[in-house]
């Protein structure tokens, strides 16, 4: 496959990689499992802590080179990107500080005799990531499978190569050890290698559902476990007492922020009430208008191109499905003038459940609007959906969104905000958005073998 930088403010190619070969594969495995045996033997946790620490150092000593890496890797504000690196020292230095904590024995109930458990790594992993966040999807595996003591081979998208090459510089600047992170341009082919090869125990992955079903196809053929976020078409409910003066200051993050290239940014936006209804579609096409397009560069910015040409090719002609099956552009859907990959924010109502879009995730600035009568009503409709990854519910009254919150199928439920990431946050979701969890201990523990000790009773 090829791995290029297309510029998407410009698609002008600023470089391009060669594929990986067959023996680039095992040099990594190798190096990979000789750490993995060497960390078993010997632990070096401590010294692994520093190195993170370290990385975290370095990210934010060079935040503005990493950020330009991004952006013009896959067309994401510089003032997001800086934002992305700023997250991703946040999570080194959260594993780096956890880890001890969460690797301590965990006693059980000592009902035959004594027992506990103890989380050990279990070998090198294979991560294939995807191109929205190109250092926060990366980190998000890397920082607590260091920790733990389980190695990294990245296989990213093809057209983050640049993100991938920086990462892997940081890590050695960090000086950490060689076969603890290896990125490695390599094709499909050699990816259904890797997983296969018996030095390989997981593979984590976040992309499509057709990305994921592929490589768990393959990781199931070899009895490996898999970790798995497909992303989503997450539900914004707005109930009969939201707070309008917070949604207008939440909108063009929920729905705008990478251009709308989010998993878990807000797509299906249900209102309750049909007042409500018609202020909230004024709302949001007020704020889309406000949205400014132009250079990522630009702090001044608002709204940032699509990854590539396909991106915006398959975002347009989702809209053009949407249209042809009877749904209401209200704003947007027309042409912006400029060789980038720009698509103007777009806002769709009447949306049946016939409609073939209904249940598609459209990966860019798209908002789809529905009216319902009741909380009931919004709580069925944001359930039903193929995806299950996040959620949001809007209301003055805590304990009326909370309680509206726990009945929706999905792996996170934000309360009066749009999406968020924060180290200490498992992300992860149900049905077709995936399975595991990343950050957290939850994400700490994806990869570890619990290892159950037990003394019988009767030998005490």
């Amino acid at each position: 496959m090829t791995y290029q930088t297309i510029y998407p403010y410009t698609n002008e190619v600023l470089a391009t990689f060669e594929d990986a070969t067959e023996l680039d594969l095992e040099t990594a495995l190798t190096n990979g499992h000789l750490l993995y045996k060497k960390w078993r033997k010997n632990d070096l946790l401590a010294q692994r802590k520093e190195q993170l620490q370290q990385i975290a150092q370095l990210l934010r000593r060079d935040i503005d080179y990493y950020a330009e890496v991004l952006t013009k890797d896959m067309g994401k504000l510089f003032t997001e990107a800086k934002g992305e690196v700023a997250l991703c020292a946040d999570i080194a230095d959260y594993y780096a500080e956890k880890a001890e904590t969460f690797l301590k024995p965990r006693k059980l109930e000592e009902v035959h005799g004594q027992a506990y458990y103890v989380k050990q790594a279990t070998g090198v992993l294979i991560a294939v990531e995807p191109w929205n966040f190109p250092f926060y999807q990366i980190m998000r595996v890397f920082a607590p499978n260091f920790m733990v003591g389980n190695p990294i081979i990245l296989k990213h998208a093809s057209i983050c190569p640049k993100s991938a090459q920086a990462f892997e510089e940081l890590v050695t600047e960090a000086n950490v050890e060689t076969g603890a992170f290896k990125n490695l341009f390599l094709s499909y082919d050699l990816v259904g290698k890797a997983i296969a090869d018996p030095r390989v125990v997981g593979v984590c992955l976040t992309g499509s559902e057709r990305g994921g079903a592929s490589i768990a196809q393959v990781a199931g053929a070899n009895l490996k476990k898999t970790s798995m976020e497909l992303g989503g078409n997450d539900a914004f409910i707005v109930l009969e007492d939201a707070d309008f003066d917070l949604l207008a200051e939440t909108i063009l993050f929920a729905r705008l922020y990478n251009a709308g290239q989010v998993c878990t940014s807000s797509k299906r936006f249900i209102v309750v009430g049909k007042e409500n209804y018609q202020r909230f579609v004024e709302l949001v096409v007020e704020k889309f208008k406000s949205a400014k397009w132009g250079d990522p560069m630009d702090p001044t910015t608002t709204l940032a191109p699509l990854s590539s040409a396909t991106a915006k090719k398959q975002v347009l002609e989702q809209i053009q499905l949407a249209k042809e099956h009877g749904a209401t552009i209200v704003y947007g859907n027309e042409a912006i003038d400029h060789p980038g990959n720009f698509v103007m924010p777009t806002v769709l109502t009447n949306i049946t459940k016939d409609n073939p879009i209904y249940n598609q995730e459209i990966f860019g600035p798209v908002a789809s609007i529905y009216q319902v009568d009741s909380k009931e009503a919004a709580i069925e409709l944001a359930n039903d959906s193929s995806y299950g990854l996040g959620s949001t519910v809007f209301s003055k009254d805590l304990t009326h969104a909370k309680a509206v919150a726990e009945k929706i199928e999905t792996g996170m439920t934000f309360i009066n905000s749009g999406w968020a990431s924060h180290p200490e946050l498992p992300f992860g979701g149900i049905k077709n958005s995936g399975y595991g969890r990343e950050l957290s201990e939850l994400g700490f523990d994806t990869f570890v073998n619990e290892h159950l000790v037990f003394v019988p009773e009767a030998t005490l």
